[in-house]
């Protein structure tokens, strides 16, 4: 479904934000990717998504290279960023649509998955209005629902919970236990070590631009009365 090969970047000669990094997720599986900060993972995030690109390696998806057929690549996952960044002029059902139509999803698939997703969400009653009335969470909800609707193979996901009320944060859990239930994939990166403990099927750890661990927990802490906080933060000490 994913794979990263050699991933390397650098901003300058001094910051080396990947160094030669390599990942396979197969179908079905739900990654939690997890680093202290500016380990990594957003640059990671962005490569992948053909938002920048790399020094050396490659990204593909689901057999498209992000690189040289990137349209396909695209086609091939959604991304819901940090941060919501979001046309704000417009409404949400008019930025639904704009997704779905991007994504070439039916009217009347569109239309049943925007229902279900926006009343899930709770933000059903608002998509009438415009984006720019929302709040950061309800701008979270509505950025997270236009990435279900085309059901893409790879869902990705930086810091997707930041914003999102308990009941939301549940409601995005279950979806994407459901998505790889169907057999998509899922990556998300997080600081919240107990959702990745308790829902993810392998763990990927990063730590200044390397790839440090990428298995289950269990094998991972080779303990089992081990937390993932105690072994994250012993494998990332630099004192």
């Amino acid at each position: 479904m994913l794979k990263i090969s050699q991933l390397t970047k650098s901003y300058d000669k001094k910051n080396i934000a990947l160094d030669n990094l390599n990942l396979e997720i197969k179908k079905g599986e739900l990654i939690g990717f997890i680093g202290p900060n500016g380990a990594g993972k957003t640059t990671t995030l962005k490569i992948i998504t053909g938002i920048i690109t790399s020094d050396k390696g490659s990204v593909e998806i689901d057999g498209h290279n992000i690189a040289t057929d990137m349209i396909a690549a695209k086609k091939s996952f959604t991304f819901v960023p940090d941060h919501p960044e979001i046309y704000e002029s417009i409404s949400g059902i008019d930025y639904l649509n704009f997704i779905a139509d991007i994504y070439d999803v039916s009217i009347e698939d569109r239309e049943e998955r925007i229902q279900s997703f926006s009343t899930q969400f709770q933000i059903d009653n608002a998509l009438g209005k415009k984006i720019n009335t929302y709040s950061h969470g309800m701008k979270q909800k509505l950025l997270i629902t236009a990435a279900l609707l085309p059901q893409a193979p790879l869902f990705i996901l930086d810091e997707p919970h930041v914003g999102l009320d308990p009941h939301s944060s549940r409601v995005l859990k279950d979806l994407m236990l459901d998505h790889c239930r169907k057999g998509g994939s899922v990556l998300f990166s997080t600081h919240v070590l107990e959702v990745v403990e308790n829902l993810c099927d392998k763990i990927a750890i990063i730590d200044k631009g390397k790839l440090i661990a990428f298995d289950t927990l269990d094998n991972i802490s080779k303990n089992k009365d081990v937390s993932l906080e105690d072994t994250f933060l012993e494998m990332t000490d630099h004192e």
